[in-house]
């Protein structure tokens, strides 16, 4: 990434704990990022279930806490990620699964202070009518968008690279969902990377969109490695969506091509708290 960072002073950073630091057992990686230099990090969903024992939140919850960073992003429980599922908003047949697992994100986030949800759709099933999986995701998203209000709270809905069975792969096929939610606090997460490999032109969703985009994620295409390691113009979107009006945060969410520590090498420390 270049020098020309004087247009971009203002973005906050946070560190993604589920892509980076990932050498670390999860407890540790909080820490692992405060003595990196920041103080903001987002995780995907921490545990292996739905709805883990209170020992196990317990202890994610005093592992953020004892490092001195805030949690800034926390993504809903989406299912089994290694094995392909990219979510359980539009599952049929898994939604007293899912909504007990959504009041566990909100006890997390109301107790470190999180306010903003990442609700991954989810695959398209056999068997089952793309109808009716859109109409449990509106459905799932409105109550959702209830809950997370209550915590003054926003649900962010993500256009996904990589999973052939997740139908929402631009920003205008996730905007189109959060039309028809029309809530104010449902609004799009605009991952570079994920936009850029799918054939979005990422200067236009800027350009158009800032004002409905919630949260950012970068990482470079091809490759999703750092920024720097592919041939992503990120500097040039960060510049232009901070100067569309952009203040939110912006997670470093990427594969890194080294470890975690020497891949961070294009941020100077001195940005990388918020």
């Amino acid at each position: 990434m270049s020098e020309r960072t004087g247009a971009r002073h203002d973005l906050r950073y946070d560190i993604n704990l589920s892509m980076l630091f990932t050498e670390l057992p999860l407890l540790r990686r909080p820490a692992a990022a405060r003595a990196a230099g920041f103080t903001a990090i987002e995780f995907w969903w921490p545990f292996t279930v739905a709805v883990p024992a209170d020992a196990e939140v317990d202890a994610f919850v005093t592992a953020v806490n004892d490092a001195g960073v805030q949690l800034v992003g926390l993504n809903f429980f989406a299912g089994d990620m290694p094995a392909g599922d990219r979510g359980l908003v539009s599952w049929v047949g898994r939604e007293s699964e899912f909504r007990d697992s959504a009041d566990v994100a909100l006890g997390i986030a109301e107790r470190l202070g999180c306010r903003t949800f990442n609700a991954l759709y989810g695959n398209r099933l056999d068997g089952v009518e793309p109808a009716e999986q859109d109409e449990l995701a509106l459905s799932t998203l409105d109550h959702l968008a209830t809950a997370a209000a209550g915590q003054d709270a926003q649900v962010v809905l993500e256009p996904l690279s990589g999973a052939p069975r997740y139908p929402l792969l631009t920003a205008a096929d996730a905007l189109a969902v959060i039309d028809k939610v029309g809530r104010p606090n449902v609004t799009l997460l605009a991952d570079f990377y994920h936009l850029a490999v799918n054939g979005d032109d990422v200067a236009a969703v800027i350009a158009e969109h800032t004002a409905r985009i919630g949260h950012v994620q970068i990482a470079d295409a091809p490759g999703r490695g750092e920024p720097g390691s592919g041939e992503l113009d990120l500097d040039g979107h960060l510049a232009a969506v901070e100067a569309a009006g952009y203040t939110g945060w912006v997670g470093i969410e990427y594969k890194p091509t080294s470890d975690s520590e020497a891949s961070l090498a294009w941020l100077p420390r001195e940005r990388r708290a918020a």
